[in-house]
């Protein structure tokens, strides 16, 4: 599947600006809930190693765009980060961008895209199955109201 030009850009997020770098440190927040700077470097290493100061000015983008707090640690110097919106309102504007943009609105290729890469476990195949049987009869019923 060809993406379209632009494909690999930054995806806006509203009026906010999300490069590649801070979507992995704000996923890397919203996975550990409350966490400092050499916790997400660390956590973040094996798929995408960076300095500590990389980490840091990351984090202070993320919270000059209102998307990261920060509190004195309990110890020593270090700020504890936490992330100020859920994820399913940061990462769902974030998907919906990226079908939009990437996969021209149409869901399904990204779906397959995802389970191409990494094909899910039995048990996940087994939860997908109960998530489309609950879209289904939410269609259904919205289907059965229209006049």
């Amino acid at each position: 599947m060809a993406l379209h030009p632009g494909a690999n850009e930054t995806i806006r997020m509203s009026a906010i600006e999300i490069p590649p770098a801070e979507r992995d440190v704000l996923a890397c927040i919203h996975q550990r809930g409350e966490t400092t700077a050499r916790e997400i470097r660390e956590a973040m290493w094996k798929y995408r190693p960076m300095a500590h100061g990389s980490v840091v000015t990351l984090l202070k983008r993320l919270e000059a765009k209102g998307l990261v707090a920060k509190e004195k640690g309990p110890v020593g110097k270090a700020f504890v980060y936490h992330a100020t919106k859920a994820p399913n309102t940061t990462l769902g504007r974030m998907v919906r961008d990226l079908v939009r943009r990437v996969f021209r609105g149409d869901p399904i290729p990204l779906v397959a895209s995802l389970f191409e890469t990494r094909p899910p476990t039995a048990e996940q195949v087994v939860q997908l199955q109960a998530l489309v049987d609950e879209l289904r009869r939410k269609q259904n019923a919205k289907e059965s109201r229209r006049p």
